[in-house]
């Protein structure tokens, strides 16, 4: 039996409700773990921060171009000033931040793609929230589709919680800690398990429940 079945096989036994929802939405596979630079990860991150993907896209795309790159570095983004980065129709918050993250990777603050493999989901938090506009939740992204940990649950994630409420029927979203203890039985595989809660709610939006 593959990893990820038996990551499918183990949420079903553990949770016969997210079973329920698993057996509508079909098999999902486990995060991989893909090739990235931290500055880019982190660069794209702070310009999808409450955007829709489209919206994104585009604004990360005149960003490249105003850069003249493909991969964002430390280098281009130093080399360019809050003004110009607002030109491309980044927000004078997340200018900042990309500024921010432009002197952390400079100095050489931040770690490596392979230290961050080394290390644990809370060194890794602590050691990259020291960026402005870069929190726990985003570093959760990261972990989880950047370095394909298995065991990434984004507890303040507004997706997630609202999954978990749809597919346990709860009057109401889990707090952090209801939904802390909700996760714990989906360990090891947290992270398929908030795939699965994602895609539960997109699919109660599109009417597919």
């Amino acid at each position: 039996m593959s990893t990820d079945a038996q990551a499918r096989e183990h949420l079903r036994r553990a949770d016969p409700r997210l079973a329920v929802w698993m057996e509508r939405i079909g098999e999902l596979a486990l995060p991989c773990r893909t090739r990235f630079t931290v500055v880019d990860a982190l660069a794209r991150s702070i310009i999808f921060q409450q955007l829709n993907g489209k919206a994104a896209e585009t604004i990360f795309g005149r960003m490249q171009q105003l850069l003249g790159v493909r991969q964002v570095t430390a280098r281009a983004l130093a080399a360019v000033s809050v003004e110009e980065l607002r030109t491309a129709g980044v927000s004078n918050a997340k200018a900042r931040a990309l500024k921010d993250l432009a002197e952390h990777a400079g100095a050489r603050r931040l770690p490596s793609p392979e230290a961050l493999h080394e290390m644990s989901d809370e060194d890794a938090v602590a050691r990259l929230t020291v960026v402005r506009g870069v929190g726990p939740w985003t570093v959760q992204m990261l972990l989880m589709f950047r370095l394909g940990r298995c065991d990434v649950l984004p507890l303040t994630d507004y997706g997630v919680r609202a999954g978990a409420q749809l597919v346990h029927d709860l009057p109401a979203m889990p707090s952090v800690a209801e939904l802390a203890q909700l996760g714990a039985a989906w360990r090891p595989y947290r992270s398929l398990a908030s795939l699965y809660l994602w895609r539960a709610l997109d699919s109660a939006r599109e009417g597919k429940s």
